[in-house]
């Protein structure tokens, strides 16, 4: 590779390496497990920059390369191992939007239900199987068009369609609340 094309290629990294980490956490659920397949698509992305630089799609073949190694990743046999979803003992050590520490969980400041919110949002789109996790993520995180997520996935417009509807409506099942309140029977004979 040339200097003014690996100039580039570290440009081109630089800027788009976060969005990059945060698709691909997206898609598989595991920051660890994230960083790993940008790394991979990188690499992938270096071997062809010569070419894939000359190219209006840049953004576009380089999320085509994080679904695709996240699929490989999916292949794996010593991948079907899974971790357990909560340690034994947590702590929380961050800083909420106030500057003041967030240690104290019940200190009624609000960080823990945004945070709760975002974890629940994360976990339920952990249990949407992959393509529709792939939809959903393309679709309304990358924000790209029908046409263009059918593109990145090598799928028709349809299946992009198709899997965007099944995965938003396995989102609305996992994030509904688990019973909704009983109406009593005076209520129900009031309402008539």
């Amino acid at each position: 590779m040339r200097l003014r094309d690996e100039a580039e290629f570290k440009e081109y990294v630089a800027a788009q390496s976060l969005a990059l980490r945060r698709t691909a956490y997206l898609m598989c659920g595991d920051w660890h497990q994230a960083e790993d397949l940008v790394q991979t698509a990188l690499l992938r992305l270096y071997r062809w920059w010569s070419k894939v630089q000359r190219s209006d799609s840049r953004d576009a073949y380089v999320r085509q390369v994080l679904v695709r190694c996240l699929i490989d990743e999916r292949r794996r046999s010593w991948r079907r191992e899974r971790p357990f979803a909560e340690l034994p003992e947590v702590g929380l050590h961050m800083r909420d939007e106030d500057g003041g520490s967030g240690e104290d969980a019940s200190s009624g400041s609000g960080f823990e239900i945004r945070l709760g919110t975002r974890d629940e949002i994360f976990a339920a789109l952990a249990k949407v199987p992959p393509r529709q996790r792939a939809t959903l993520v393309l679709r309304f995180w990358e924000d790209m068009s029908v046409e263009q997520a059918a593109h990145v996935l090598g799928c028709s417009v349809g299946t992009v369609k198709s899997q965007t509807a099944r995965g938003l409506s396995a989102l609305r099942t996992l994030l509904q609340p688990i019973a909704e309140p009983s109406i009593s029977r005076t209520e129900k004979e009031w309402d008539r």
